[in-house]
């Protein structure tokens, strides 16, 4: 069923995306940018393709949980069974109270006596008020650094990490007859990584953790995970190394820069010399992707290439990503957004980016830390660091 949805959603985003071509393709052919109410329909086109484009990570991810749930429950299940003589006896009953059959016959002398939520002698102190028993939780944007494929580097203990890098090749020379070969050595160099401490603390009342209708120690544990990710990854990103991680922004060399006329804007040139000035070994690899914030990439949605008239970002179909040139867009809040000497775009090969995880993540709960107030702690830590290779 839910494959079915994917595959509506999908079509629905391709076909929000033809239309959005149309108006730009209309604006195009006379030589003009949108107007008003045209930049405000293709403004709400975008936030549609990333409404869609969200909802259908939501159903996977849904599924994904949906699929470890039902595992589980198999195998918890399975191994009752096995433990219960009675249990065709028992999936009458499971039967019968999940509402699949509106009454059941047991061979044996069972007695049932109605009860009614109408007194609350005979029933009414046990129907509880209505309650919804799933926790909406409000999106946020997270970082999508560690979605971009760096290498990851999952270490013990956290001493420094030392990672040796070449700088320069051996170079062969034309050499004639009975003249002395050229010495040429390669050049190593290396890159230390650390192990900085990232952490959170969440509390909460006992009453509500044992009270609640909803999981909440799950959502208190996404609530560090979120916390973990979205400190650690913004310094994967622009960290200045002081004394915190050397993000991406801070050691990537600049390929590209846009016209100051224009308010640091970029053009499809731009983004086409931005993709060639990186080593073609780098480019081709599955690893190589651009990252950038969502307003940039809705700035994106307009380019064309000059000489094909093609558009250079394609929306993805059947699971795939969204694409720039052939290659994988990663959004990411954290990239500086368009303007004068921001660098607002990253594109190469991420697996190039070494991110360092020392000790693994540890989650903890502790009913001693705040014995006194009766509350139940949780605590989140990680030791990370990462380093442009």
């Amino acid at each position: 069923m839910s494959h079915g949805l994917i595959n509506t959603l999908q079509e629905n985003r391709k076909n929000i995306h033809e239309q959005a071509k149309v108006l730009l393709d209309g604006a195009d052919a006379e030589k003009r940018d949108l107007n008003a109410e045209e930049s405000q329909t293709f403004e709400r086109m975008n936030e549609d393709l990333d409404a869609i484009g969200a909802r259908i990570e939501q159903i996977r991810a849904f599924e994904a949980r949906k699929a470890d749930a039902d595992a589980a429950m198999t195998e918890v299940m399975s191994g009752a069974q096995s433990r219960n003589s009675e249990a065709p006896i028992m999936d009458e009953v499971r039967s019968f109270l999940r509402g699949e059959k509106a009454a059941v016959t047991l061979d044996r002398d069972v007695k049932f006596r109605d009860l009614t939520k109408g007194t609350p002698g005979s029933g009414g102190a046990t129907v509880p008020t209505s309650f919804y028993g799933q926790l909406m939780e409000h999106i946020i944007e997270t970082s999508g650094v560690m979605a971009a494929k760096p290498t990851v580097l999952e270490t013990a203990s956290g001493e420094t990490f030392e990672v040796p890098v070449t700088t320069s090749y051996s170079t062969a020379t034309l050499t004639a007859e009975n003249v002395a070969l050229t010495e040429s050595d390669p050049a190593f160099a290396k890159r230390s990584l650390g192990a900085y401490k990232y952490g959170i603390i969440v509390q909460a009342p006992r009453e509500l953790i044992e009270d609640t209708g909803v999981d909440l120690e799950g959502f208190l544990a996404r609530q560090c995970g979120r916390g973990l990710g979205n400190g650690f990854g913004t310094d994967l990103v622009v960290g200045n190394a002081s004394s915190k991680p050397s993000g991406i922004v801070q050691t990537a060399t600049t390929g590209v820069t846009g016209a100051a006329s224009v308010a640091g804007a970029f053009t499809a040139d731009n983004l086409i010399d931005l993709f060639y000035s990186v080593n073609s070994g780098y480019r081709s690899s599955k690893s190589a992707a651009w990252m950038m914030r969502d307003a940039t990439i809705a700035a994106v949605r307009k380019l064309k290439e000059a000489s094909t008239g093609a558009y250079l970002w394609a929306p993805g179909l059947q699971g795939a990503p969204d694409t720039i040139l052939g290659k994988p867009v990663v959004s990411d809040p954290n990239v500086a957004a368009v303007a004068l000497s921001a660098k607002s775009i990253i594109f190469g090969d991420f697996s190039a980016y070494f991110v360092r995880i020392a000790g693994g993540i540890r989650f903890e709960r502790s009913t001693d830390f705040a014995f006194n107030t009766d509350q139940i702690t949780f605590k989140a830590v990680l030791r990370g660091d990462g380093i442009l290779a």
